[in-house]
């Protein structure tokens, strides 16, 4: 199976140059693979490149969850990490996907300097 970049995931969720679009949508068709590392960085990308706010971003998660043509690592865990960016959207998306991988693996409490961050289940301020 192949696998996609950021960018031409990026391409697909806000659609601004039609000829990339096409591109990306051919690239994908079939299925491919999205990495956490894509999610996070398309993510922050969203938010701060496009300015989307934090109910975009999880329309384009869950589309991407839900969509036979990505398979996305381990998405039970961004299934989670979304759920907690939805009731906590103060914290962005990487914050909530770092600690639901964290949980996943059995490796909490996760430590931070982040005083929102802490307030999470799992998350332990240092």
């Amino acid at each position: 199976m192949r696998a996609a970049d950021t960018n031409v995931l990026v391409r697909l969720l806000v659609r601004d140059d039609p000829q990339q679009v096409r591109d990306a949508q051919a690239f994908v068709s079939g299925g491919v693979w999205i990495s956490h590392l894509v999610l996070a960085e398309a993510a922050w990308v969203l938010a701060t490149v496009y300015r989307l706010d934090a109910s975009a971003i999880i329309d384009g998660l869950e589309m991407l969850l839900s969509d036979q043509d990505f398979v996305l690592q381990d998405p039970d865990t961004v299934t989670a990490a979304v759920r907690l960016f939805r009731a906590a959207p103060r914290l962005g998306f990487n914050d909530c996907l770092i600690v639901e991988i964290a949980r996943k693996a059995g490796h909490l409490p996760l430590g931070t300097f982040d005083r929102e961050l802490a307030k999470i289940d799992g998350a332990q301020r240092v």
